[in-house]
C-alpha cells in the first residue's frame, strides 16, 4: 500500500492512464466521440434487431434502457480485459529502460476504460430522462455493482497480461472466451425465456450476468429478475461474489509470481 501511494507512482499513474486514453483514438476523424458512438451503435442494432424486428419480450419496461444498460456494462468488461491483456507486452521498451512496479501498467491500461464507462452512464441518465425511468433509493448501488466488475475485469487483466508476455496465443482464446460469454450473459435474451429453472441458476452464477441483472434491478425496474430472487436468498446467490473474490486474489498471484521475469521475456 505504501508502494501505491508513493507521490512518483501516482504521478507516473496519472500519465500512463491519459496516455493510454489519448492513443486509444489517435488518428479517427471523431477521436474521443467515438466513446459513446460506438456503444450506441452497437445498441441501434441489437435494439432495431431483437425489439423490433425478432419482437424480444424482456418483460420489463423500459427495454430500451435496459438493453443499453447491460450493453455498457459488458463493453466495460470487455475493453477492460482486451486492452490490458496486451498492456504489459505495448509498454516493453518502458520496462526494460525503468524500473517501475508492473503492476501500474496493467492498472492504468483499466483505468483509462473507466473515463468510458463514466462518459457512457451519462448517455444512460440521458436515455432514462427521455423514457421518463424513475430512480429509487436502489440506485445508490449501482457504484457497488460496477466495482464489482471493476474488481473482476482487473483481476482477470493481471493474469492475461502477465500470461500473454509468455503465451501469444493468449489472446486468441481469450477473443473466443469473450464470445461465448458475450452469449452465455443475459444480454440479449430475457432470463424468462430460459428453458428451466436449472439453466436460470447457471447462467446467474456467472458474475457477469448476476452484475448485469443487479445494476438493471437497481436503475431501470425492480421487475428484473436477479440471483438474489432466483436463489430465495440463499447462499448459493453469493457465489458469484466469491468467485470474484477468487479469481482477483489468483490474478493478482499469478501476476505477482511472473512480474520479475517479463523484461527477459519481452
Amino acid at each position: 500500500m505504501r508502494q501505491f501511494l508513493t507521490k512518483q507512482n501516482r504521478a507516473l499513474l496519472s500519465e500512463l492512464v491519459r496516455t493510454d486514453f489519448k492513443l486509444r483514438y489517435q488518428g479517427s476523424v471523431l477521436g474521443y466521440a467515438w466513446s459513446l458512438l460506438r456503444p450506441l451503435f452497437i445498441f441501434a442494432i441489437l435494439y432495431v434487431v431483437f425489439i423490433k424486428f425478432l419482437h424480444v419480450d424482456y418483460g420489463v419496461p423500459h427495454s430500451a434502457v435496459y438493453l443499453l444498460l447491460g450493453i455498457v456494462i459488458w463493453n466495460f468488461f470487455n475493453e477492460m480485459t482486451v486492452l490490458s491483456l496486451g498492456s504489459i507486452v505495448g509498454r516493453a521498451d518502458l520496462i526494460r529502460k525503468i524500473r517501475i512496479p508492473r503492476w501500474i501498467i496493467v492498472f492504468s491500461s483499466s483505468l483509462s476504460t473507466v473515463i468510458n464507462l463514466l462518459l457512457n452512464l451519462v448517455v444512460i441518465g440521458v436515455f432514462m430522462a427521455i423514457n421518463n425511468v424513475s430512480l429509487s433509493s436502489t440506485a445508490l448501488l449501482l457504484p457497488l455493482i460496477l466495482l464489482e466488475v471493476y474488481i473482476l475485469g482487473l483481476g482477470l487483466s493481471l493474469f492475461l497480461s502477465a500470461a500473454f508476455v509468455k503465451y501469444r496465443d493468449v489472446s486468441y482464446i481469450w477473443e473466443v472466451v469473450m464470445q461465448a460469454g458475450f452469449y452465455l450473459t443475459p444480454l440479449l435474451y430475457p432470463i424468462s425465456r430460459l428453458p428451466s429453472l436449472t439453466v436460470k441458476k447457471l447462467v446467474l452464477l456467472n458474475p457477469m450476468g448476476q452484475a448485469i441483472q443487479d445494476a438493471r434491478y437497481s436503475l431501470i425496474t425492480h421487475k428484473t429478475l436477479t440471483s438474489h430472487r432466483i436463489f430465495n436468498g440463499g447462499w448459493h446467490s453469493l457465489i458469484p461474489f466469491m468467485l470474484v473474490i477468487l479469481i482477483f486474489v489468483g490474478g493478482l498471484a499469478y501476476f505477482k509470481s511472473q512480474a520479475n521475469s517479463f523484461a527477459e521475456n519481452l
